[in-house]
């Protein structure tokens, strides 16, 4: 697993598409740098990009924080179908079925909705467009699910709308923004396919 930066304090690597998050990825970390490794955010089995660990109490705690006052941004490339348009600001209410692991636009609010939102640039538009995406909230499956109900489903995301061939969504964790050390710390990689032509 390619490893981005490590210090005595927090790893940040690049998640394989296929490793659990919580589970196995802090295992290969374990096995590649030694000492306890803490999971501090999630991203699908099925999606990869751009990690960060820590790896003792205090920088777990220290940037759990910094997550819950929103001061840790992260950013997304995905590929979808069709041409969303140039940019957007999306708001809206979402809806997790805990049983068929499936999330849903509603319209109104009730017990188990959550406001998700999220800012979105087109980097290259076609019968599939390349874009990259601010989350402000991070709710299960909300980029496929906000993109999916507007009819631009990721490619591969066949759980959502997706009738193409590829193996899983074409969606990756391209940058992640966070306070460390009394700085701010940016980490980002692109997968091949999200390179702008």
């Amino acid at each position: 697993m390619e490893i981005l930066y490590s210090d005595e304090n927090l790893a940040v690597c690049i998640k394989p598409v296929g490793l659990d998050a919580e589970h196995q990825v802090p295992a290969q970390l374990q096995q590649q740098l030694g000492g306890e490794i803490y999971t501090l955010h999630r991203l699908d089995k099925n999606v990869g990009g751009v990690m960060v660990y820590a790896r003792n109490k205090q920088t777990a705690a220290a940037l759990s924080k910094a997550i819950a006052q929103g001061e840790m941004v992260k950013e997304y490339v995905a590929l979808v179908h069709g041409a969303p348009p140039p940019e957007g600001d999306w708001e809206d209410l979402l809806f997790k079925d805990s049983r068929r692991n499936k999330v849903f636009v509603v319209n109104r609010q009730r017990a188990g909705v959550k406001a998700a939102r999220l800012y979105y640039r087109c980097l290259r538009t076609g019968e599939q467009s390349l874009v990259r995406i601010r989350l402000y909230t991070g709710r299960s499956h909300q980029i496929r699910v906000q993109f999916s109900s507007r009819g631009y489903p990721l490619v591969g995301d066949h759980k959502y709308g997706s009738r193409d061939t590829a193996k899983e969504p074409m969606l990756f964790s391209c940058c992640i923004t966070f306070p460390y050390g009394g700085q701010l710390r940016q980490f980002e990689a692109i997968p091949e396919w999200g390179k702008e032509l």
